[in-house]
């Protein structure tokens, strides 16, 4: 019984450390969101989070928030204590300093320096540790993370609005607007929590989009341009703000020399991609390039090409797909022709979530390999 009594005591303070954690979500990449709480006598004594990458992490800021001495408490990590110098000192040599009567782990880390480490140096100084406390909501929570470690490759998001029947523009190509205000706002929260913004040189010269977070507050992401040929005008408004919102375009040798000359002369970078067998930006290519710059989550928001290149590729992690209460029909499909013959080769999806926003429905899902 008081085993049982534990238990959900340890969940309890576990949620609150998620909770913290998940105010870093936009400002701690490459690194982990992870949350955590000190508890003596079930008072919460300090609680801190990781706030933005290279400054302190959960532990040490909780150890600093703390409004007593948190020798003898308990610590409560959503992950397990970082135990190598990076742009930090080691957590765990901190932790240990402290005397803590028990340290509670909601997973381990996936980084092969960490992965175990910290836990193990925790047990040679004879701290008692429990862990995995709602470890599949702690794993969930760092999804991203998770597989930028294990991979190199960023986490990639696709993401578009579509009418019921499954369109992303009218027959006259007309995409103003398919979703409602608070859709378009919640597609800037997306933006906001992914390092960088992807979308197709047909959608640059349709849309001219900005590709910014005007709605909400934070950081704009990298924006990205896949361009072949360089088709897109150097004019167009996604090159500018490169002081707020720097643009990087990939393309391939194909593009003229003469064609680069005003991106370059503008600041912008022009980066060369091998091709694919189409003669178009290699997006596997692309993928590692901007995982070796630190680039752990993409948003992919179009066009419909580009969206399904992704998809045909097993390129894209999760499908967050705005649903509007409208019929056009004939259109623009939000996904092309993928060269599925037979519904046992659909690609499938794991519905993570399903909500409104407005008169929308907005479905979050994850791609199963």
């Amino acid at each position: 019984m008081a085993e049982t009594k534990n238990g959900r005591r340890d969940e309890y303070y576990m949620r609150r450390a998620l909770r913290l954690a998940r105010k870093g979500e936009g400002s701690v990449s490459p690194n982990p969101m992870v949350g955590a709480v000190i508890v003596r006598a079930d008072r919460i004594i300090g609680e801190g989070h990781h706030h933005r990458c290279g400054e302190n992490h959960a532990e040490i800021d909780a150890i600093k928030n703390a409004t007593e001495t948190v020798a003898g408490a308990v610590f409560y990590i959503t992950l397990e204590p970082c135990s190598h110098f990076g742009r930090t000192a080691p957590c765990v040599d901190a932790l240990v300093a402290c005397r803590p009567g028990r340290v509670v782990v909601g997973t381990t880390d996936p980084n092969p320096l960490v992965s175990g480490r910290g836990i193990g140096t925790l047990a040679q100084h004879g701290i008692e540790t429990r862990i995995g406390v709602l470890a599949e909501d702690c794993r969930r929570l760092n999804e991203v993370f998770f597989k930028y470690i294990r991979t190199g490759l960023p986490f990639v998001t696709v993401k578009f609005a579509q009418t019921l029947d499954g369109r992303i523009a009218t027959a006259t190509g007309h995409s103003r607007w398919v979703s409602s205000p608070p859709s378009l706002r919640l597609a800037h929260r997306l933006r906001r929590a992914h390092d960088a913004i992807l979308i197709g040189a047909g959608t640059a010269l349709a849309d001219d989009p900005e590709l910014t977070c005007r709605l909400v507050r934070g950081r704009n992401p990298l924006r990205i341009v896949v361009d072949s040929q360089l088709r897109t005008s150097p004019e167009a408004r996604i090159f500018e703000q490169q002081k707020d919102a720097r643009t990087i375009v990939a393309t391939t040798r194909r593009a003229a020399i003469e064609r680069r000359r005003p991106f370059e002369e503008k600041g912008i970078e022009v980066l060369e991609i091998g091709e694919d067998r189409s003669g178009r930006v290699d997006l596997h290519m692309l993928l590692r390039v901007l995982g070796k710059r630190e680039i752990s989550s993409l948003l992919v928001e179009g066009g419909a090409a580009v969206i399904t290149s992704f998809l045909k590729e097993k390129l894209a992690d999760r499908l967050v797909a705005i649903i509007a209460p409208k019929i056009t029909g004939e259109g623009l499909n939000a996904v092309g022709e993928m060269g599925i013959r037979h519904m046992d080769d659909a690609l499938r999806l794991s519905f993570r979530r399903i909500t409104r926003r407005g008169d929308d429905l907005v479905i979050d899902a994850r791609i199963n390999p």
